[in-house]
């Protein structure tokens, strides 16, 4: 019986070990995207961090195993909240950097849309934004537009950071 029990420990052990195992790299068969994201930030500073959602869309299906091309993708960004002091061409020396990576992407075929509504709320017209932005009569009716074609709706959660990363790794 003793040994009968040792070696149904044994086998119990063995069980949790491989329970235990090392994860698994998948590389999803990923389409060409369709996405429109909704930009609606409470402080202008956050834009860096939305658009490292844009990114992170990006860099993984531009790259092996995917090597789309940008043509093949298709983005959309809509700004209505108050990061759209970002692409007002007077603020661009303070949000420089966010610009730059805006034009960036615009470079490589992602559309940035500035709702007229908030525009205005802002004292903005069409002359007053960077280049690369349209603007449209409203971001609700533009998103509702854009799910309509068939566009996938991301909205990026941009938190305060409140802890480092090796204080809870």
């Amino acid at each position: 019986m003793k040994s009968l029990l040792i070696a149904l420990a044994g086998l119990f052990l063995g069980l949790c070990t491989s329970a235990h195992a090392a994860g698994t790299w998948v590389a999803t068969p990923y389409a060409p995207a369709k996405v429109v994201f909704e930009f609606y930030l409470d402080h202008p500073q956050k834009i860096g961090s939305a658009l490292y959602w844009v990114r992170s869309l990006m860099n993984p299906l531009l790259e092996a195993p995917y090597n789309y091309s940008p043509e093949d993708l298709s983005l959309v960004v809509v700004i209505h909240g108050n990061e759209i002091v970002t692409v007002a061409k007077r603020n661009e020396a303070t949000y420089q950097d966010a610009v730059d990576r805006m034009r960036y992407y615009a470079g490589l075929g992602v559309k940035f849309k500035v709702c007229g509504q908030a525009a205005a709320d802002f004292g903005y017209k069409v002359e007053d934004f960077q280049d690369f932005i349209e603007v449209v009569p409203n971001a609700i009716t533009e998103l509702a537009h854009w799910q309509q074609q068939g566009y996938a709706l991301i909205v990026p959660k941009v938190m305060e950071k409140t802890i480092d990363i090796e204080s809870i790794r």
